[in-house]
């Protein structure tokens, strides 16, 4: 049987190094010296500045809108995990939908404006699949309506860009440290601001509004602290994350070289390096999807129909707007089994079930004297 993904794990005896100290200390939340450890290796790893963990990657979003202040509502996109539009929503704030871009699968900047509302504040794009948004255009608009840029990248660690991380990019770049992540904790996140002073309000934030030296409480907060023995799990993570992105890039690429022209596939500029987190591809139409899920999972080779539906067609999430690429794309797309253990053969069985099932299809097609659907948005 493959999975769909199956979550990393460190090395036992790393680990429960790190689990000793914390009993020796006991010292288990609070912001607490592996906690303090696990940031500042991150910014270094990650190189950004001005990261605050969370204790998991919707708290991340939640924290970002608080320390923001932001309301009313924001443009979003409806092709993504639902927490993109659940967070705002659950605190009064609108996801207003834009539509995608059918080729890179990201909101569309063309498509930004003529869904700001009066009471817009802010830009929350998601890097779908960790594939960059077009930031240039996305800052541009933000900066001439005078709106926030609040990243969802939850799938982003250690992706970068003509050699820079992405997660320094907007007013804060939101990420997720799932068990099903790159990099994990278990559970956890983390929130990369822009601005040093928004950065130490949300520092306190975390804690109750708390200041993290006096105790005193200066604003509102609530809990959303990432505890020791989580940060615990990052630390010996962190120690193979050279290893796990080798590997999962290279189980991408390989996926891409034997499929690329077979099924369509994300489109990643070329100055992009991804993290390897989901190996997502889009067939014809609806019925091959299915028909796909359906023998692979016979073969015992499990998928995942990640983005499916579109949040646009969802009942708490269709007011607030339609978009008709998403809704093509989600009908369409299917995720195949990439984690790190994930063998070079394991990826070539996928790969020839699909490929055999597709040549099948097409000569099916072929003697009907009928031709197959454009793999298209």
């Amino acid at each position: 049987m493959l999975d769909i993904t199956r979550s990393y794990l460190p090395s036992l005896t790393k680990y429960l190094g790190y689990v000793e100290g914390i009993y020796a200390r006991g010292h288990l939340t609070n912001n607490g010296p592996l906690v303090r450890e696990l940031t500042e290796r991150l910014e270094d790893y990650l190189g950004v500045r001005n990261l605050v963990l969370v204790c998991n990657g919707s708290a991340a979003l939640d924290l970002a809108y608080h320390a923001l202040n932001i309301s009313g509502s924001v443009v979003t996109t409806p092709f993504s995990f639902v927490a993109s539009s659940s967070v705002p929503a659950w605190h009064g704030i609108d996801p207003v939908f834009a539509d995608i871009d059918p080729l890179s699968w990201n909101l569309d900047p063309g498509e930004i404006e003529s869904v700001i509302r009066s009471d817009t504040t802010a830009i929350a794009p998601v890097h779908v699949y960790g594939n960059p948004v077009d930031d240039a255009r996305v800052s541009e608009i933000a900066r001439r309506r005078g709106l926030k840029v609040i990243y969802d990248a939850a799938h982003c660690f250690a992706v970068r860009k003509a050699g820079e991380s992405i997660l320094r990019w907007g007013d804060a770049s939101t990420i997720s440290f799932h068990a099903t992540k790159v990099f994990h904790t278990i559970e956890g996140g983390a929130v990369i601001f822009r601005d040093d002073d928004v950065c130490e309000r949300a520092r306190r934030m975390v804690n109750f509004g708390m200041d993290p030296g006096t105790g005193e409480i200066v604003e509102t907060g609530t809990n959303l602290k990432l505890s020791e023995m989580h940060a615990a799990m990052g630390l010996a993570m962190l120690d193979d994350m050279d290893y796990v992105l080798e590997r999962r890039r290279s189980l991408a690429d390989l996926y891409r070289r034997r499929l690329d022209d077979y099924v369509q596939c994300q489109r990643i500029e070329s100055d992009v390096a991804l993290s390897g987190s989901y190996m997502p591809v889009a067939f014809s139409d609806t019925e091959t999807c299915e028909r796909m899920i359906a023998l692979l999972g016979s073969e015992g080779i499990k998928t995942r129909r990640y983005f499916s539906p579109s949040l646009d067609v969802t009942a708490p999430y269709a007011k607030f707007g339609t978009a008709r690429n998403s809704q093509r794309l989600s009908q369409r797309v299917l995720c195949l089994p990439l984690y790190t253990e994930l063998l070079s053969d394991d990826v070539e069985r996928v790969c020839s079930v699909v490929l055999g099932a597709l040549s099948t299809t097409a000569s099916i097609a072929t003697q009907m004297d009928e031709p197959l659907p454009c793999p298209t948005v």
